[in-house]
């Protein structure tokens, strides 16, 4: 699928601690001395079969553990955008869940400042644009997401955004209303993951509540076609995750994914990777198997590519730069 490589691509929904692959899991685990519960790292890619988004977060935070030094995020981070590469990934958009490693005593400044040096290589010597988005643990206290807020303050340089993340049902959006509009305040740019697994009154609370410019997954919009008239006319990005909601069970089959219907139908819609090391897939992949999975034409890819440098924080003449490059992306004959 030559067009997909050639393409330039944003990535909005990337979770960095997401992309932890097994075997630098093992490795960072024997640098700082932590044992891990399975033998080798075969056994652990075999526990990568998820029956639910629950199921997943726990595996999930067991695995963030052997992240300890400032060095260990800065690596984690510096592996993605070295696979970001090979998929011609030009600008990142990645969200960082500063609880996951305050609660087990790693310092805020520890996490934020090895991810962001690694972002900062990435521009200099990959050319890799990107920012740094801090996401609220919806499962923990609205005074756990203020406590996180004010450490973030003395890292307002680094973090363009605040999101919401985590397990998503019996969490609404409103839960965070007020800690959102003191973000907003403060100059952040907002964004919250809603209806993945919870309905679409959880993302009508996050356009209303919490008033935010993106809508981090989203799919569930369909059941409410009210609430997709709204996105499309106000044109409200959906950073959706086919390969993620494949593996969670969002779907049974990706070919019964509705991304294609959302793009047809005039919204939005980006594609993204999730958490790409336990889900399977990196942007090109996610990309390729949505593409046979869904009959997706050349021009639809091209507007997906689009969509998301439509959709990301970028000033608008870096929009307008790699919008002129998708469009003249030299038309490849596509081999499936």
């Amino acid at each position: 699928m030559q067009l997909i490589q050639s393409l330039p691509k944003a990535e909005l929904h990337l979770h960095i601690e997401g992309t932890l692959e097994p075997e630098l899991m093992f490795a960072l685990a024997q640098r700082n001395g932590v044992i891990l519960p399975y033998p080798s790292v075969e056994a652990l890619r075999a526990a990568y079969d998820f029956d639910d988004l629950q199921s997943f977060l726990d595996l999930y935070y067991q695995g963030a553990d052997v992240l300890r030094t400032e060095q260990d995020f800065y690596d984690l981070t510096w592996a993605y955008l070295q696979r970001c590469v090979e998929d011609n990934v030009v600008h990142v958009e990645i969200f960082f869940d500063p609880q996951t490693h305050t609660d087990r005593g790693i310092a805020f400044d520890t996490v934020v400042s090895g991810i962001h040096r690694a972002l900062a290589d990435g521009q200099q010597q990959l050319g890799i644009s990107g920012y740094l988005i801090l996401c609220f643990l919806r499962h923990l206290s609205e005074e756990s997401a203020f406590a996180t807020l004010a450490e973030a303050m003395a890292h307002r340089d680094k973090i363009i955004g605040i999101g919401l993340d985590s397990s998503e049902l019996g969490h609404p959006p409103s839960k965070f209303e007020r800690v959102f509009a003191e973000a907003r305040s403060a100059g952040f740019k907002v964004v919250a993951h809603a209806g993945e697994e919870g309905p679409p009154e959880y993302i009508w609370e996050a356009l209303d509540k919490l008033k935010v410019a993106r809508i981090d997954h989203g799919v569930r919009c369909q059941e409410d076609m009210a609430l997709v008239d709204e996105l499309e006319q106000r044109q409200v990005p959906l950073t959706v995750c086919p390969l993620s909601n494949l593996k969670l069970k969002v779907v049974d089959d990706l070919a019964e994914h509705n991304l294609r219907w959302l793009l047809e139908r005039g919204l939005l819609v980006t594609i993204n990777a999730d958490d790409p090391a336990y889900f399977g897939g990196y942007l090109g992949d996610n990309y390729r198997a949505c593409a046979e999975a869904l009959e997706l034409t050349d021009e639809q890819l091209r507007q997906l590519a689009a969509n998301g440098f439509k959709a990301s924080f970028l000033p608008e003449s870096e929009k307008a730069r790699w919008l002129t490059v998708v469009a003249t992306t030299e038309r490849l004959k596509m081999t499936r």
